[in-house]
């Protein structure tokens, strides 16, 4: 299994959550989804984020493209939520060359193709 390189020097940065993935007014699909599916809302995005750093390594990292920024990878993680249902986290990478990290760029709960749901308990 291909875990994501440079592990070591990952960032996520909290605004992506914060003003973004976890915002109803930005992104209501999304932060509805994160907060039916795992529990997570803005209140609590640091556990959304330690969740996702503590599982990161457990799952395979897919490459998908180079366009000149770095190289982005795809890794989908089964997380357990704050409220003890579990769901399949769809997060995007990119090996930022500018910024020598490993940067998290998007992050959404994945339904699985052919329309089901994903995880338990949704």
């Amino acid at each position: 299994m291909k875990l994501l390189p440079n592990i070591d020097k990952i960032k996520i940065p909290e605004e992506k959550f914060t003003q973004y993935a976890l915002d109803f007014k930005k992104d209501k699909d999304k932060a509805t989804a994160f907060h039916s599916a795992l529990g997570y809302n803005k209140t609590n995005s640091n556990l959304l984020i330690a969740d996702i750093l503590a599982n990161v390594d457990k799952f395979e990292a897919v490459p998908k493209s180079d366009d000149g920024y770095g190289m982005r990878y795809e890794v989908i993680m089964t997380l357990k939520g704050v409220n003890g249902k579990t769901a399949n986290v769809l997060t995007a990478w990119i090996d930022d060359k500018k910024a020598d990290a490993m940067r998290l760029i998007s992050a959404h709960i994945d339904k699985p193709k052919g329309g089901g749901r994903s995880g338990t308990g949704i």
